[in-house]
C-alpha cells in the first residue's frame, strides 16, 4: 500500500534525485503546493504570485521505505535554518517545508526535526516548517525528471547553487 509524502526544499530539480534512486520509492514527481492558486504556472510560482513553494511528491511503499527514511534523506538536502530560500534559489516559494498527509507523518516529523535541532550540527535553530498536506499541482512536462532529461544543465545549475559545498560542509558528503 503506497503512502504520499511532500516535501519542499528549494528547486525541485535538485529535490527528485536523492529520492529517485530508491526500491520503495514508486514516484516522484516535481510540482507545486502551499498556495492559493489552482493549477499555477512555474511563472506565477517563481515570482511568487502564487503562493506555493516548488516542491517534489514521493509516492513510497512505507513496508519497503519508511517515512523515517525519507525525512533522513530530506534533511540532508536542505539548509533546515534558512525560511527565505535555499541556496542560490531565494524567495517565498523556495522556502523548505515539510507537508504531512497524515497525523503518523506530523509526529514523526516534529520528532526528527526536534532531534535534528538538538544535534547541535546547525549554529542556528532549525526553523523548516512542518504543515498538513494541500493539493499538489504537478509542475510542466520539462520539469519532471530533469536531471535525467538535462543532465549537463542540471550538474551546472546544481555545482553553481551552493548546495552541494553546504552539504558537503553540514554532512560530510554531498549527494551530486
Amino acid at each position: 500500500m503506497f503512502e504520499k509524502a511532500t516535501f519542499a526544499g528549494g528547486c525541485f530539480w535538485c529535490m527528485v534525485k536523492p529520492f529517485d534512486q530508491f526500491d520503495g520509492i514508486e514516484s516522484v514527481v516535481s510540482g507545486y503546493t502551499g498556495g492559493h492558486l489552482a493549477n499555477p504556472s512555474y511563472e506565477q510560482v517563481k515570482n511568487g504570485y502564487s503562493g506555493h513553494l516548488e516542491a517534489v511528491e514521493i509516492t513510497f511503499d512505507p513496508a519497503v521505505f519508511p517515512y523515517e527514511q525519507l525525512l533522513d534523506i530530506f534533511w540532508q538536502q536542505i539548509d533546515p535554518t534558512d525560511n527565505d530560500g535555499q541556496f542560490q534559489d531565494r524567495g517565498a516559494s523556495y522556502r523548505p517545508a515539510i507537508f504531512v498527509h497524515n497525523e503518523a507523518q506530523r509526529q514523526i516529523a516534529l520528532a526528527s526535526r526536534k532531534q535534528l535541532d538538538a544535534s547541535g550540527r546547525f549554529d542556528k535553530p532549525v526553523i523548516t516548517e512542518i504543515q498538513d498536506a494541500e493539493p499538489f499541482y504537478p509542475a510542466e512536462d520539462y520539469h519532471q525528471d530533469f536531471y535525467l532529461k538535462n543532465p549537463e544543465h542540471y550538474a551546472q545549475d546544481r555545482a553553481e547553487s551552493g548546495r552541494d559545498e553546504f552539504l558537503t560542509a553540514v554532512w560530510k558528503k554531498a549527494d551530486a
